[in-house]
This record gives structure tokens, C-alpha cells and sequence, in this order.
């Protein structure tokens, strides 16, 4: 029987050394943060005022939205806890804080949404980071929304049995 570990079985293995991080003292790790979080916004604009009004008006247009609010209200009943998660997450996110210490995929698994859900709310974010961002810190965000986007939608496709190929889309059946 063949060696399913061998090269033959593994050619992406390569005989580069390996990739070894580097571990930091506490206050060199929080001194490393604070400069990633410094440059983040001088290269985008952004900051954590942004980021609330990014996430408060995204959110008021998320409730009025004929598609997407109703998938929100069946979940949500206080919205400020929830808002305030967003924050994190998106400082996390926008501004690698590390302030959100969640894990969004589980909490969206069983929820009732496909390719068009995902595909409002990246046109309802969108709009919202280009109403308030520079263009810079709107690219930023929104590259970033993109992945989170795809990611949760495959996740959730494969959640309901379904493998996507590339290029492809989840949709819910009737």
C-alpha cells in the first residue's frame, strides 16, 4: 500500500523550510498591534467614530430593506447588543483592533439566505462606506465585506449539503 503522505500524494509539499512566527512578549505584541492599528488608519481614514456611523447607518438601511430586514428581525429583537458587536467586528475587521473575539459563522449557519441575500447586503454596505468613507478607507472595507460575503455563503451552502465550484452560487430552493 502507497504512502499517502509521500510527495507523489502531496505535490503541493515543497522542500521549503518551514514558516516559523515569532513570539513576542505581551508588550511587544500589544506595541506591534498599536502601530497596525495607527497605520491602518492613516492609510484609510478611518477610525472608531467611522466605524459606528458606518455600522449604525449600514444597519438602518439592513431594517428597511424588503429583503434582508425580515432575515434580521426574526433574530434580532434588541438591536443595541447586536450593533455593538458590529462595532467590534468591524473595528477588527477594518482596523485589526482585535477587539471582536466572536465567532459569526455558527450564528449564521441555519439562517435562510442565498446569493441574493448576500449580494443586497454587499449593495446596501457598499453604499454606506461610500456615503461615509474616503476612498481609500470605502476600498478598504469593502474588499474586506466581499470575502466575508463569499465566505458565509459558501459555509452556509455547504451547511445545507451543497458544494459550490468556483464561480458558482448558492440558492435556496423552493
Amino acid at each position: 500500500m502507497a504512502n499517502l503522505t509521500s510527495r507523489a500524494y502531496l505535490p503541493f509539499v515543497t522542500d521549503a523550510p518551514a514558516f516559523h512566527a515569532t513570539a513576542y512578549s505581551p508588550e511587544e505584541a500589544r506595541a506591534r498591534r498599536a502601530a497596525a492599528v495607527a497605520r491602518a488608519m492613516a492609510e484609510t481614514g478611518i477610525d472608531e467614530s467611522l466605524i459606528d456611523q458606518l455600522v449604525e447607518r449600514f444597519y438602518d438601511k439592513v431594517r428597511a430593506d424588503d429583503l434582508i430586514g425580515p432575515v434580521f428581525a426574526a433574530k434580532i429583537e434588541d438591536w443595541a447588543p447586536h450593533l455593538a458587536q458590529m462595532k467590534l467586528f468591524w473595528s477588527s475587521v477594518a482596523l485589526s483592533t482585535g477587539l471582536y473575539q466572536g465567532r459569526p459563522m455558527p450564528k449564521h449557519m441555519r439562517l435562510p439566505v442565498d446569493a441574493g441575500h448576500f449580494d443586497r447586503w454587499l449593495e446596501l454596505f457598499e453604499a454606506t462606506a461610500r456615503e461615509l468613507l474616503t476612498p481609500a478607507g470605502a476600498e478598504h472595507v469593502i474588499v474586506r465585506a466581499r470575502r466575508i460575503a463569499e465566505s458565509f455563503e459558501l459555509g452556509i451552502a455547504n451547511h445545507n449539503g451543497v458544494m459550490l465550484g468556483v464561480g458558482e452560487r448558492f440558492r435556496l430552493t423552493p
